[in-house]
C-alpha cells in the first residue's frame, strides 16, 4: 500500500467501490443525512444570532431563507437515504447539494453586501464540512465531486465579485474586514488541501475494508465479502425476475496432499485450483474462498446453467494436474465435489442457499467425490 504511486491511489479512489464498500457507503449516506438534518436545524439559529448581534435585516432574512431551504431538502435527502442502494445517484446529488447550497447562501449575502459574501467564515466553512462528510460514504468519487465543485463555484463567485466592484472601498467592511485577492486564493488552496486529505482518508478506509474482505493466500473475496455482497445481488436479481446460483466447492482428499507432497504443498495446490477456476470465470461471476479447501462460486444464472458451468470447471481441473515439485515423482490429479443451489427455487436469501448447497455437497462427497450435484434424488 505504501509503495503505490499517486496515480495508482487516485485510480483506486475514483473507481467504483466493491459491494462491501457500497454497503458501507449506504450506511454512511444515511449517517450523513442524519447529520445534515441536525446541522440544518442548527442553521436556523444563525439568523437569530445575526439579528441579536446587530446584523442587517437583509442579512438576517437571507440567512433565514437559506436555512429554511436547507431544512426542507435535508428532510427529502433523509427520506431517500433510508433506501440508498435503490438510488445510486443519491450520494452524488447530496454532495453537490451541500456544496451548491453553501455557494448560494454566499452569493445571496454578496448580493446585499459584497464583503459578507466572501469573508463570511461561518458560511464558507460549510464547504469544508461538505467535503469532509463525503469520507463517510467510502466513495472517493463523491469526494472529488464535492471538492471540484467547491473550487469551481467559489472561484466563480470570487471572480464575479471582483468584476462587479467599482472601487476598492466596496470590498471593505467594518464587520467583515477587507476582501483581497491573496486571502481568497488561500481559501481556494485550503479547499484543495481538504479535498486531498479527505481522499486519503477514503483511500485508507477502502484499503482496510479491502483487506478485511480478501483472503490473504489466494487474494479472492472471502466470507465477509460474500455476506455483504450476496444480499444486494439477490435483491437486485429478485427485482429483475432473474436467478442467482451458489455452488459450494470442496477439494477432494485435500489432507493427503500435504502428507504425500510435503509441508506447504496444500497452499500451492489451492493456488493451482484457484488459477484454473479463475481462468474460466465469466463477467458477473465471483469465486470466493470460505476457508480451508472450501470455495463458493456465485453465478447470476439459473440452476441448470450453473450446474453445467461448475461441472465444466470440475472436468478442466481434473485435466490439469498439479505439480507439487520438490522431488515429488509425478503431478497430482486434483478434483473437487460441489453442491449447487439457486434462487428463488432453493431459497430467497444467502443462508437458505448455502444450507441447500451444503446438503448437496455432502451428498456428492458421500457418493465418492469428483461430482457436482444440483438436485436431490
Amino acid at each position: 500500500m505504501s509503495n503505490r504511486s499517486i496515480g495508482e491511489v487516485l485510480g483506486a479512489v475514483t473507481s467504483r467501490p466493491d459491494e462491501i464498500l457500497l454497503e458501507m457507503g449506504a450506511g454512511g449516506e444515511l449517517l450523513v443525512a442524519r447529520l445534515r438534518a441536525i446541522l440544518a436545524a442548527l442553521l436556523l439559529l444563525l439568523p437569530l444570532f445575526n439579528a441579536i448581534g446587530g446584523g442587517s435585516t437583509r442579512e438576517t432574512l437571507s440567512g433565514l431563507a437559506g436555512a429554511i431551504l436547507v431544512n426542507v431538502f435535508s428532510q427529502v435527502w433523509l427520506y431517500l437515504a433510508h433506501r440508498p442502494r435503490r438510488h445510486r445517484w443519491l450520494p452524488f446529488a447530496t454532495a453537490a447539494f451541500d456544496v451548491t447550497t453553501t455557494t448560494l447562501v454566499l452569493a445571496l449575502l454578496a448580493s446585499h453586501h459584497l464583503p459578507a459574501g466572501l469573508n463570511s467564515m461561518v458560511v464558507w466553512a460549510f464547504y469544508l464540512v461538505a467535503i469532509v462528510l463525503t469520507s463517510l460514504r467510502s466513495d472517493g468519487r463523491t469526494t472529488l465531486l464535492a471538492g471540484a465543485l467547491a473550487l469551481v463555484e467559489y472561484g466563480v463567485l470570487v471572480a464575479a465579485v471582483f468584476m462587479t466592484v467599482d472601487s476598492p472601498e466596496q470590498l471593505i467592511s467594518s464587520d467583515y474586514g477587507s476582501v483581497n485577492v491573496a486571502t481568497q486564493a488561500q481559501r481556494l488552496v485550503l479547499l484543495a488541501m481538504v479535498t486531498a486529505v479527505t481522499l486519503m482518508v477514503v483511500y485508507r478506509m477502502q484499503r482496510v475494508v479491502e483487506l478485511s474482505g480478501t483472503d490473504g493466500l489466494t487474494r479472492l473475496p472471502n466470507r465477509t465479502w460474500l455476506m455483504h455482497g450476496m444480499p444486494r445481488l439477490l435483491e437486485a436479481t429478485g427485482r429483475d425476475g432473474g436467478s442467482v446460483s451458489v455452488a459450494l466447492l470442496d477439494v477432494d482428499h485435500f489432507r493427503r496432499i500435504n502428507e504425500d507432497a510435503g509441508e506447504h504443498a496444500g497452499d500451492r495446490a489451492l493456488l493451482h485450483v484457484v488459477a484454473v477456476l479463475r481462468a474460466m470465470l465469466e463477467p458477473g461471476e465471483w469465486l470466493v474462498r470460505l476457508g480451508g479447501e472450501e470455495f463458493a462460486l456465485v453465478m447470476p444464472q439459473p440452476l441448470g446453467t450453473a450446474w453445467e458451468r461448475v461441472d465444466a470447471m470440475r472436468r478442466l481441473l481434473e485435466q490439469r494436474p498439479f505439480d507439487p515439485e520438490r522431488g515429488h515423482p509425478e503431478p497430482m490429479r486434483l478434483t473437487f465435489s460441489a453442491g449447487v443451489a439457486a434462487s428463488p427455487h432453493d431459497g430467497h436469501d444467502l443462508s437458505h442457499l448455502l444450507r441447500r448447497a451444503d446438503q448437496r455437497l455432502r451428498t456428492a462427497k458421500h457418493e465418492g467425490g469428483n461430482k457436482v450435484i444440483a438436485r436431490e434424488g
